[in-house]
């Protein structure tokens, strides 16, 4: 049984499994342009067959606990993802990764998924630190830490390469002890 977090009445959060492959791929291949001006890895997925590559690894990642990866659905449409990109089990300490269709933006789905997701593995007990690095000049991934409660800690210079060019990235975290 694939792991289900419910975050809404429409909107779920399900462990990345091998069915996501296809939905998967054309949503990344819908929102490709504007991934890259964020994101490093959209321009290396050039065939569904890398995407069921990336799956396949992400799901033996998501079993052993060292990253966790959810597709984020509304209403049975997946519309982007929400991650643990690493996992330190010793300290409790994770970092998250999120992406969302450029469609749905603009309501509060990432935020809303970050805390069911941040939710669920805090009241477990297994995480407590929860971080978001994101570059300086994305206002709203900026914004996504900010309103969810993450404190800024430090900016990292030239910490992220993209488009030819190093960035500086914030540090965000929010530590919550159960």
């Amino acid at each position: 049984m694939t792991e289900t977090i419910k975050v809404s009445e429409s909107l779920e959060l399900h462990a990345v499994a091998e069915n996501h492959v296809t939905p998967l791929y054309q949503l990344i291949c819908k929102n490709k342009t504007w991934l890259q001006q964020s994101l490093n890895w959209p321009q290396f997925v050039q065939s569904e067959e890398d995407t069921r590559k990336t799956v396949q690894g992400n799901v033996m990642l998501h079993q052993r606990g060292y990253a966790k990866m959810f597709m984020i659905f509304k209403e049975d449409e997946l519309i982007g993802v929400i991650s643990f990109n690493r996992i330190e089990p010793l300290n409790k300490t994770v970092e998250i990764g999120y992406w969302l269709d450029e469609s749905h933006q603009g309501q509060g789905i990432i935020s809303q998924a970050l805390q069911a997701l941040i939710h669920h593995y805090a009241q477990s007990g297994e995480l407590r630190r929860f971080v978001i690095k994101c570059r300086v000049d994305n206002p709203q991934s900026n914004q996504v830490a900010l309103r969810n409660g993450f404190i800024l800690e430090g900016c990292l210079k030239q910490a992220e390469f993209l488009n030819d060019a190093y960035d500086d990235v914030n540090l965000y975290a929010r530590i919550i002890d159960s």
